[in-house]
């Protein structure tokens, strides 16, 4: 089991090394990349979703097989499902907002640069697609409520 964490540890180690190396020595536009690099970064993807899906698989075994520990609350499988649940909301609902925000944001960059006097304007369409982030947050709360 410890084996899949390394090779997950060394995938994202040898990610970021790949990404600083990119940072300190940036391509040109018409230099072609090195065919290396695309099968290093290829071989890191795919030793990483190799590992994350050995470590569901596998790992789901041995965390089920453990015995039940005494803890000070104890959790049932249904309340541990109820409390993924309620984290939903506020996971879908930022994960949508992010990608409402780029293409808004990029666009109330382009107009404020052409015309300031519209910035008013652009940031009430930002903070309307922030809103759904909130409003994930709010049903969440609203959620957790509802177990206790």
């Amino acid at each position: 089991m410890y084996w899949l964490v390394a090779l997950m540890g060394v995938s994202l180690l040898g990610i970021m090394a790949l990404g600083i190396w990119l940072e300190l020595h940036p391509a040109d536009a018409c230099v072609q990349t090195p065919r290396w690099l695309r099968g290093s970064v290829g071989f890191n993807l795919l030793s990483f979703v190799g590992a994350e899906i050995g470590l569901l698989l596998l790992g789901v075994q041995n965390v089920m097989a453990e015995p039940v520990s005494v803890a000070p609350h104890d959790i049932s499988i249904g309340m541990g499902l109820a409390l993924l649940g309620c984290g939903l909301p506020t996971a879908m609902a930022t994960i949508g907002a992010g990608i409402a925000i780029g293409p808004v944001g990029a666009a109330a960059l382009a107009v404020i640069a052409e015309k300031p006097e519209a910035f008013g304007r652009s940031l009430i369409f930002l903070g309307l697609a922030e809103g759904v982030a909130i409003y994930g947050l709010v049903v969440t709360i609203l959620l957790l409520g509802k177990i206790g």
